[in-house]
């Protein structure tokens, strides 16, 4: 009786991106090869078969649109993928049917990794943190812009007070020094006024 080792691989990829899976074939004569993927499905999925090497692949319904390619030589079993997506994943099993038996070669576990945020792209959060970058150069520029602004404002109106307290001390001196010479006269005419009619008073 012989005894056959059963080798496991893991292999993860990108979306999009083409991967080989590969197991040794163990047959010393053409028997049917089989590869079958199996998911959280109570049921595995047979993708293809072949007899020998040379003889015609035939995939199994699913995976009739050209995405899936079945190769073999006389020591490694092949089955490529291109363009892998989520629904690619699984544990791809390798093997021969004898006797209605099916004998396990190889197994992968093809885990496809899910496609990259936006927000998480190189490219994308580099321009961002561009953005932001040129957002707080502009807020600055425009904080300095108002100071200024704000600084010849400030200096405009210490001037005008200034020039207004100066006009305006002069218009009290001037009212200090001119108020006794009005007071005098008019102190001055009502007793003018006054003389003639005490006299008058005293002639009659």
């Amino acid at each position: 009786r012989k005894n056959i080792t059963v080798l496991f691989h893991s292999v993860e990829v990108q979306p999009d991106e083409e991967v080989t899976l590969q197991c040794s074939n163990l047959s010393n004569y053409h028997v049917h090869l089989f590869w079958f993927r199996m998911t959280n499905r109570p049921n595995a999925s047979r993708i293809s078969s072949m007899v020998s090497p040379e003889s015609n692949v035939t995939f199994n319904e699913g995976f009739q649109n050209g995405k899936f390619s079945m190769t073999s030589n006389t020591s490694v079993l092949f089955l490529e993928i291109e363009q892998v997506d989520s629904s690619d994943s699984g544990l791809y099993v390798c093997g021969e049917l004898k006797n209605e038996m099916f004998i396990i070669y190889g197994a992968t576990n093809l885990k496809v990794q899910g496609k990259l945020d936006s927000s998480q792209n190189p490219s994308t959060m580099i321009l961002g943190s561009l953005t932001v970058f040129l957002l707080l150069v502009i807020i600055g520029l425009i904080v300095k812009i108002r100071k200024f602004h704000t600084g010849i404002n400030l200096l405009k109106l210490k001037l005008n007070m200034q020039r207004f307290l100066n006009v305006d001390s002069g218009a009290m001196n001037y009212a200090a020094l001119s108020f006794p010479l009005r007071t005098k006269i008019r102190r001055s005419v009502p007793q003018r006024e006054l003389e003639p009619n005490v006299v008058y008073a005293a002639t009659r």
